[in-house]
């Protein structure tokens, strides 16, 4: 819903949210995978009412036009706190997070900070200790980390939760497109070859594609392609903690953000699109290949209409961890729904340059091996003890014992077999 941001400095920010205990007054924080706000003082709980009202899209082209119609105001988000007294700020793009002096949570207004307000969320499912345990098992799986990350996780990780801010975008895409289609085929073909010293002519089935002019129209409607909508985190990194379940949403309340931090949008919804159209074009180009068909396909050019673009801006749950090596700081994060996790990774230079010393000695260990085994094989002498029929008698010698070679009768004290070296 757009909501334009009266500039008037007679009207300060609206009050901010706390959600004290009803038995002890302390804080409420909400607790991940349940409906309910608990005390961590004494475990009093209050059940989060879940709106019935439906979750709707707003109109991508008319939000844009009344956005430029629409005075900006961003301003960093003034707090007064009522637990300690103090005052103090969050930074524009943030709008939940606790005091810095007490630790009490508190939730901001977001009207007068940024124009598009939040439709919908989902809550956390998994908590800390879930979330610092799946983390910790991700690190003993990553080869060739330094001691330093290891030992981090596993006495000085500390993790935030954060609610980031999202963009999902419908749109009903129409593409045009040129190109062309190769079918395969095969032909018989003559070659020249040399065997036994004489040169020969032999023949061969060889591939080859027939290319024909292809053109004509695919369509295909995008179902909630999601952008991430803050610059806080890298992209490449939350890209991988999909997917989200994303049927499960919630409409957007307060209660659910109370003890984590959560952020405003600092991607615009103009810019977010950009990215879903970079993520629906590759969807597009096989829509395109399979229309061609054939056994190839080449596309020469694709015109490609959105309609009926539609978006939602969405609060998703992440656990996050941070860790400096090298000066140089490592981001990590967790999926708040599924313990996904995922992250920027340092290497330890020392644990890559003893493996691959340690893979050498071994590989010089092996070829030592089979060169000694192979140089002994052929120094042994070897024996052809197949029999030789149709030896004579005198060969074979006599006797009333079976020759070996021969299968003729022998005595014990006769001439024995003859071995012959082989080669």
């Amino acid at each position: 819903m757009l909501q334009a941001s009266d500039p008037s400095p007679t009207d300060g920010n609206p009050a901010p949210r706390r959600f004290p205990c009803a038995q002890c007054g302390a804080s409420l924080e909400y607790a991940p995978g349940t409906e309910v706000q608990r005390c961590a003082y004494c475990g009093h709980e209050n059940r989060i009412a879940v709106a019935a009202t439906p979750i709707e899209e707003q109109d991508f082209r008319q939000t844009l036009h009344d956005l430029a119609n629409t005075t900006t105001v961003r301003e960093s988000v003034s707090i007064h706190c009522d637990s300690c007294g103090a005052s103090y700020s969050f930074d524009a793009a943030v709008h939940a997070g606790e005091c810095p002096f007490c630790g009490a949570p508190v939730v901001a207004k977001t009207e007068r900070h940024r124009e598009l307000q939040i439709q919908a969320l989902l809550p956390f499912k998994i908590g800390r200790d879930q979330a610092r345990t799946a983390f910790r098992q991700w690190l003993r799986g990553l080869w060739f980390a330094p001691g330093k990350l290891k030992d981090y996780a596993r006495n000085d990780a500390r993790l935030t939760g954060m609610y980031v801010p999202y963009w999902t975008y419908d749109a009903n895409t129409t593409t045009r497109y040129q190109g062309e289609r190769g079918d395969n085929y095969q032909v018989q073909e003559s070659y020249r070859a040399i065997e036994d010293g004489r040169e020969v002519v032999r023949t061969r089935l060889v591939t080859k594609v027939r290319w024909s002019p292809a053109a004509g129209v695919v369509s295909r409607f995008f179902d909630d392609v999601l952008v991430l909508a803050s610059r806080s985190l890298p992209r490449a990194v939350t890209e991988r903690l999909e997917p989200w379940d994303l049927a499960q949403l919630l409409p957007y309340r307060e209660e659910y953000l109370s003890g984590f931090r959560s952020e405003m949008y600092q991607v615009e919804l103009d810019q977010g699109f950009e990215r879903a159209r970079e993520i629906m074009a590759p969807t597009i180009q096989r829509d395109i290949q399979r229309d061609i068909g054939g056994d190839h396909q080449r596309i020469h050019a694709a015109d490609t209409r959105y309609g009926e673009i539609r978006f939602k801006h969405i609060l998703l749950p992440v656990w996050m961890s941070a860790f400096r090596f090298r000066d140089r700081v490592y981001r990590f994060v967790v999926n708040g729904r599924s313990g996904e996790v995922q992250g920027e990774r340092p290497y330890s230079p020392w644990k890559i340059a003893f493996a691959i010393l340690l893979g050498l000695l071994l590989l010089g260990g092996g070829i030592a091996v089979w060169q000694h085994y192979e140089e002994g094989a052929r120094s042994r002498p070897q024996f052809d003890y197949r029999p030789r029929f149709g030896a004579s008698p005198r060969e074979c010698g006599g006797g009333n014992v079976i020759d070996a070679v021969c299968g003729s009768p022998v005595a014990l004290v006769g001439r024995p077999p003859v071995a012959r070296p082989v080669g």
